[in-house]
């Protein structure tokens, strides 16, 4: 169990029912509207076939930290992932992120692939630190009109 800011201990497991409301407003807290995700579309992606959320959870005081949505493939996706504003830049996202891609790898991917506003400065900062490179520009990928990169990563076996 990885420790972040200070000690606290950190679980990742997979996602219950229960924790859906939860993860939800994380979104809304997280992204902007237009970006942000609806219940039902949340919900869609979350049940996809394939698709799996990882929860990331401080395992002392039980508070979720930050999820993951990701879709399993021959090349992967990453739907979504949050980060709660307390959780921030102290490890959790890529913790997220690590897990999301061995799960991803463990699958039989060989890529991961996906999309962040070309707004989001300080996202395209953390993927580009987790190898990931811009392949394209999707115009008016949001429903409130803002271009997407779509970035890739080419997942290598793991020892």
């Amino acid at each position: 169990m990885p420790l972040y800011n200070g000690g606290v201990v950190i679980t990742i497991r997979d996602f219950r029912p229960e924790d859906f409301e939860k993860l939800w407003r994380m979104d809304q807290e997280c992204f902007p509207a237009g970006i942000s995700y609806s219940k039902p579309e949340l919900r869609a992606y979350i049940r996809q076939r394939g698709a799996f959320t990882l929860v990331a959870e401080d395992a002392e005081h039980g508070g979720i930290r930050g999820f993951i949505v990701g879709h399993s493939g021959v090349s992967g996706h990453i739907v979504t992932i949050d980060v709660s504003p307390g959780g921030r830049r102290s490890g959790v996202g890529s913790l997220l992120l690590r897990s999301a891609e061995d799960r991803l790898r463990l699958a039989g991917a060989r890529a991961v692939g996906l999309e962040t506003a070309v707004d989001n400065l300080p996202a395209l900062s953390f993927y580009k630190r987790h190898g990931y490179s811009v392949v394209r520009t999707w115009p008016r990928y949001y429903s409130n009109g803002v271009d997407a990169l779509v970035l890739k990563k080419e997942l290598d076996e793991k020892c």
